[in-house]
């Protein structure tokens, strides 16, 4: 594994932190070409990555912290030890209070956002293989396992590599939602990056090293499901609101006001 990438005068350059700061880059870069087809400005398109991700990481701490408050200890104030679904709900937050304060359409922008998430996502998984964070998965024999001897969990066996394989899934999410994206609204691309993460994440999950807390089931695979239902539901809505009214219920109030005439 390779947790530090170079030492500049002293300092350590890591590469998590370096996944992170890249994934936000190129999430920046795709969501400002996202703004500018739909004739928003980029500038917005970059000061709503910055604050998702500032407020990401702080949701994505709090996370962490809340779920292990029978362990706490200053340490885990550190540079690790972060939730992903803490982090959704945090950027979340910021992006609905900005996208408010500057009068776009919260919808069009969750659409437009989709598939920067994913691209950032799987950045982001590349750093947490790369650093060995203890995310990785059960021990396996199969030919591509891997040990992580010096990583920052140290992992002795071959484990399953989750990271490259959550990394792999975003990215091909990415291109299902590009292909949507050239026939579905917003709302809807958004509900299938969604369903489409939240599927990913459950599948991963069976041969992840995580806790079962309900039904067999992992904390991030509940979230996963959840996150499944919320995308099949905006989908499911706004096809219903898109659908054309049947011929009949047009034609009968022109009947009766014709009547009435």
């Amino acid at each position: 594994m390779w947790p530090v990438l170079f030492t500049i005068f002293g300092f350590q350059v890591q590469s998590y932190g370096v996944s992170k700061a890249l994934a936000a880059l190129v999430g920046a870069y795709l969501l400002g070409r996202a703004f500018r087809r739909l004739g928003y400005s980029v500038e917005v398109a970059h000061s709503l990555v910055l604050w998702a991700t500032v407020w990401g990481f702080v949701g994505a701490k709090l996370y962490f912290l809340a779920d292990n408050w029978q362990h706490f200890d200053l340490h885990m104030l550190g540079g690790s030890g972060f939730v992903w679904y803490g982090g959704l709900i945090g950027g979340a937050l910021a992006v609905v209070v900005i996208t408010r304060r500057q009068g776009l359409p919260l919808g069009t922008v969750a659409g437009a956002m989709a598939i920067p998430l994913s691209v950032a996502y799987g950045i982001g998984r590349i750093g947490c293989f790369l650093a060995g964070d203890g995310t990785n998965g059960t021990p396996t024999d199969l030919p591509w396992g891997m040990a992580f001897p010096h990583g920052i969990v140290p992992v002795d066996v071959p484990v399953h590599p989750t990271q490259l394989y959550e990394t792999a899934g975003a990215f091909l999410i990415a291109a299902v939602l590009w292909v949507l994206g050239r026939r579905w609204r917003p709302v809807p691309v958004f509900g299938a990056y969604l369903a489409l993460s939240g599927a990913a994440r459950l599948l991963v999950e069976f041969v992840r090293v995580n806790d079962r807390v309900l039904f067999g089931l992992s904390e991030a695979q509940l979230f996963g499901i959840v996150s499944i239902a919320v995308g099949a539901g905006l989908i499911a809505v706004d096809r219903k609101r898109s659908r054309p009214m049947p011929t009949e219920d047009v034609a009968m109030p022109v009947e009766a006001a014709a009547a009435r005439v």
